[in-house]
Formats: C-alpha cells, sequence, structure tokens
C-alpha cells in the first residue's frame, strides 16, 4: 500500500490562509511520489474565483463588503464558489503510478473517491456528464452545474471541484457543502436572469438530517484509503513550513494586487 499524507484543520481558518496552505503543499511537492490530502473549512463565509475570473463579472463586491464575506483567488481554474458551512478537500500529488499525466483522468478518479466516501454515508451518488455549453462559456457560479465527472446527488450537484496541473505535479480542490446556502450563493453572484439555475444538494440535505465536519471528513477518509489502497502519515507544519505559508499568504492570498488582478 502506498503512504499518503494526511492534513486535517478541525479549527476554521480564513480563505486567505486556506489557498496558501494549499498552494504551499503544491509547491513543496517534489520529482520522487509523493501525495497529500488535507480537509478544512472556513472561519467566515468566503467567495473563491477562479484563477482567470474576473472579479467585477462574477461577483457583487458591495454585497460581500456589506455582508462581511471574504473574496479570494484561487491558483486553480474553474468557476465562482462560496464556502461556507462546508467540507472542503484538497489533494495534491506527484505520483505518476497512481494518477496519469492527463488532467481529465487523474480529475476522475479523485471523483471516484470521493464517491466511495459519500456510499460510506449511504448516499448513491453518480459521474455527470458535460454541461451545457452556456455554463461552461459563462459566468455562473459553479454549482449551477456540474462539470463533466462531477458528483451528483438525485439530480443535484453535491461536491464542486477544480484543478491545476504542471506537468506531473497537480493540486485538485473542492467544495462539499454541509447545509444548504443556495440563497447566500445567488446573492453574491451576479446571476441577472439566471436566478434559479443553482443546482446544488448539501450533504444535510441528502442525507435529511445535520451532518457535521468531522463525521463527514472521517467518511471521506474510510472511502479515499479503500478506493486508492493507501495508508496515512498525519501531518503538523512545523515553524519553518508556517513561516513560509505566511508568506505566500501575504504575497498572494492576502494581497488586493493578486485578488483584483490589479497590475
Amino acid at each position: 500500500m502506498n503512504e499518503w499524507t494526511l492534513i486535517i484543520d478541525r479549527l476554521p481558518l480564513s480563505g486567505s490562509l486556506n489557498m496558501a496552505i494549499d498552494d504551499y503543499l503544491f509547491r513543496s511537492l517534489s520529482e520522487k511520489s509523493q501525495t497529500y490530502l488535507r480537509f478544512y473549512t472556513w472561519e467566515r463565509p468566503t467567495v473563491s474565483l477562479g484563477y482567470s475570473q474576473s472579479v467585477e463579472k462574477v461577483v457583487d463586491i458591495k454585497y460581500c463588503r456589506m455582508h462581511g464575506i471574504d473574496i479570494v483567488r484561487r491558483m486553480t481554474g474553474g468557476k465562482l464558489v462560496l464556502h461556507h458551512k462546508e467540507v472542503t478537500y484538497s489533494l495534491c500529488s506527484s505520483d505518476r503510478k497512481t494518477f496519469t499525466s492527463k488532467l481529465a483522468e487523474s480529475y476522475r478518479l479523485i471523483s471516484e473517491a470521493l464517491i466511495q466516501g459519500l456510499k460510506k454515508m449511504e448516499l448513491k451518488p453518480y459521474l455527470a456528464d458535460a454541461p451545457p455549453n452556456h455554463y461552461t462559456r459563462g459566468n455562473l457560479p459553479c454549482f449551477s452545474y456540474p462539470a463533466k465527472n462531477e458528483i451528483e446527488v438525485d439530480g443535484k450537484k453535491i461536491i464542486g471541484s477544480a484543478q491545476k496541473r504542471i506537468g506531473s505535479r497537480f493540486i485538485q480542490h473542492g467544495s462539499i457543502p454541509l447545509e444548504e446556502n443556495e440563497e447566500y450563493l445567488e446573492a453574491v453572484s451576479f446571476l441577472g436572469g439566471n436566478k434559479g439555475m443553482v443546482r446544488m444538494i448539501s450533504l444535510s440535505q441528502a442525507l435529511q438530517r445535520k451532518v457535521d465536519f468531522n463525521w463527514a471528513v472521517n467518511r471521506f477518509i474510510e472511502g479515499i484509503s479503500e478506493f486508492f489502497q493507501v495508508t496515512w502519515i498525519y501531518k503538523v507544519f512545523n515553524d519553518k513550513e508556517k513561516k513560509e505559508i505566511q508568506k505566500i499568504e501575504k504575497e498572494r492570498y492576502a494581497n488586493d494586487d493578486w485578488t483584483f488582478q490589479k497590475k
């Protein structure tokens, strides 16, 4: 069995710090086979943007500032996500044997592993087909439609993910809502005549009972371990690593020049 490094941040963190930690893990991958799996959550509602998205086109900045909602820009692509009362996962790897060099194939494998976790919750998840062209080309938020090989339950998207790859190294992270936030998501997004287009389902909705972070994370760890046949090395960041993460946060994710693409 392979050994993967597992990081569980049980205390909520700021959006900028969460993104800096994921970035640090991606940067720290070496040429040898390494995989990090991290689970975390957010200390306040936070909008995250895909790397290439225009803030002005997809986020109501005024609404966010009035309601204490943070805005961060991810290192990965994809569309707008509102992170609030959720489990977030990130998986970084340079393992060429487990994951192919193709983005779509590694994306599918991770989705199948997450499905194993959802099945541990006694749900009936399945992989989605390709979304319509107007979603792919437009500015609707991530949870409007599933991308190909994202995960649905009862006809609604339950996990939204995005990936970045450089050679054999990649990072994929994704949002798994614990509770409903459709109205909140519609409020921060510029949906115009597309209100009602958000088709998401939370774990609590799907299971018809309240689900907490620790319970859900434990099921995902079990499912991913079984799917990829891995054992875990638990990691806590040391002081040197924390300083490097803080440096990345200051230079990038807590920096308006990065978030708002200022020149």
